[in-house]
């Protein structure tokens, strides 16, 4: 899910950012996806340039997956 970044000291683990996004800012085929599972927002993960590595159901789920793959989740409103 992330590649070894030149910022991170060694052992450190990457810090991401996850925050709520409505379902009808993102792309069409991620709304249609989304409205199909009856979903008004999404939770983004995002790394530390802003680039997006995942979109999960709920935040709890955002910040095990965060977890899951060696890095630090923080909250963003």
């Amino acid at each position: 899910m992330h590649e070894p970044s030149d910022k991170m000291a060694p052992g450190k683990r990457p810090i991401v950012y996850v925050r709520k996004v409505r379902v009808e800012d993102l792309p069409e085929e991620v709304r249609a996806e989304a409205s199909d599972a009856g979903l008004e927002a999404l939770y983004l993960i995002g790394n530390e340039d802003g680039e997006q590595l995942a979109l999960v159901r709920d935040r709890k789920l955002a910040f095990v997956v965060a977890r899951q793959n060696d890095m630090t989740p923080v909250s963003v409103h």
